[in-house]
């Protein structure tokens, strides 16, 4: 769960008078967040796309935003772009700022659903922010592209220095690339009831359920451990970073995340026991107090304006546990759809 800061309220919409038809100028239009065109020159990955192929696309698209050149990917006639929720158009937005492929990089890769999921480190005009990724492939050319990012500068000092940590660090933790034997797998549906199972758990947290963890459960955001960190996060005088995933939810003081939305779980990583989940945190800035099952009263401080958080997050099954979490997110208007799923 993340813990930044709300954002401030949102100005009210002022109607503006509208000019005579003979004095409104026609204002220079966007292009089309959807690209539809012929796919483009560069070849089409070889089918089928397996983990090595997903692998190597990632490290293309990295490159290739760097460069600010997206037409150094295969692309396909139809191309989707959001970033931060916001449809643009492929090229616009970060595709022009950023600078530098960082050390970071963690890929979950889903042959089945031709789906990459993806988390790394980069610098956008020299400044280093964090992202997560997913790219949907289809007919070896991609189709669809995703990103949610947190810049440094945007949220508390830890979560910079997080970014920074993280970059430094080059690689995820061995146990995200065990691969179980196929005969302890769980399947694709049980992955993501098992993954859903943590949204249901966050969402009006109460602290008296049964939590799907296991005992060494730890969980990264923008790069910072928020469990097992003694400091790092505080519910007013709880010191909630401290603990493990199961006893931070048993403190009930989640109770903040009034609804989990538009939760998708499009990467399901069959082989790593892997699931890359996306949606959106809700805040409704209602609570101000929350009681722990302990009968001790927290106050909510910061989560009392109505606020959310756009989250990209994987989650590392062990059984029907999850033994870890990383996860990318960033402050957004409350509510805010993220541009994919129903309205």
């Amino acid at each position: 769960m993340f813990a930044l800061t709300a954002l401030a309220p949102l100005c009210a919409l002022i109607p503006l008078a509208t000019a005579p038809a003979s004095a409104q100028t026609a204002m220079p239009q966007p292009a089309s967040p959807i690209l539809i065109a012929p796919p483009n020159a560069v070849p089409a990955v070889a089918l089928p796309c397996t983990r090595a192929c997903m692998e190597e696309l990632a490290d293309r698209f990295l490159k290739a935003l760097a460069a600010r050149n997206p037409q150094a990917l295969p692309l396909a006639g139809t191309i989707r772009y959001t970033e931060m929720g916001q449809a643009l158009a492929l090229g616009d937005g970060l595709w022009g700022t950023a600078s530098d492929v960082g050390n970071y990089r963690h890929v979950f890769a889903d042959p089945q659903s031709g789906q990459i999921g993806l988390f790394a480190t980069m610098k956008e005009n020299g400044k280093p922010f964090v992202m997560g990724a997913r790219l949907r492939v289809e007919l070896g050319r991609i189709s669809e592209i995703e990103v949610v990012l947190y810049r440094s500068g945007t949220g508390p000092a830890w979560n910079d220095n997080g970014v920074l940590e993280l970059d430094k660090s080059g690689k995820p933790k061995d146990f995200w690339t065990a691969a179980p034997p196929p005969g302890q797998r769980l399947s694709r549906q049980e992955l993501v009831a098992a993954a859903n199972s943590y949204f249901d758990s966050l969402q009006n947290n109460d602290g008296k359920k049964q939590y799907p963890f296991t005992d060494d459960c730890d969980r990264l955001e923008n790069g910072v451990f928020t469990t097992n960190n003694p400091g790092t996060v505080r519910m007013g005088d709880v010191d909630i970073g401290g603990m493990g995933c199961r006893q931070q939810f048993e403190t009930g003081l989640y109770g903040v995340v009034t609804r989990i939305h538009h939760r998708r779980f499009p990467v399901v990583d069959e082989e790593r026991q892997i699931v890359f989940a996306l949606g959106v945190f809700d805040h409704a800035g209602t609570i101000h107090e929350l009681t722990m099952p302990s009968g001790k009263k927290v106050s909510t401080g910061m989560f009392s304006k109505p606020s959310s958080i756009l989250i990209s997050e994987a989650f590392k099954m062990q059984g029907k546990l999850i033994q870890k979490v990383e996860a990318v997110g960033a402050s957004v208007p409350y509510h805010m759809h993220p541009g994919w799923g129903e309205r």
